[in-house]
């Protein structure tokens, strides 16, 4: 059951893509940015408590 879902869950997200491509890759932008952002934070960090 739950790889039946995760199959239809990932068809619809490819079918998503398909018809809406601006939107996706707004989001697919802001999940990017917010991951960079995360990894930066860290080397922050490290930097700061290494000083």
């Amino acid at each position: 059951m739950k790889k039946a879902v995760g199959w239809i869950v990932l068809i619809l997200v490819i079918f998503y893509i398909g018809t809406n491509p601006g939107p996706a890759a707004d989001i697919a932008q802001g999940i990017g940015n917010g991951v960079a952002q995360v990894f930066r934070n860290i080397g922050v960090f490290f930097s700061d408590l290494a000083s």
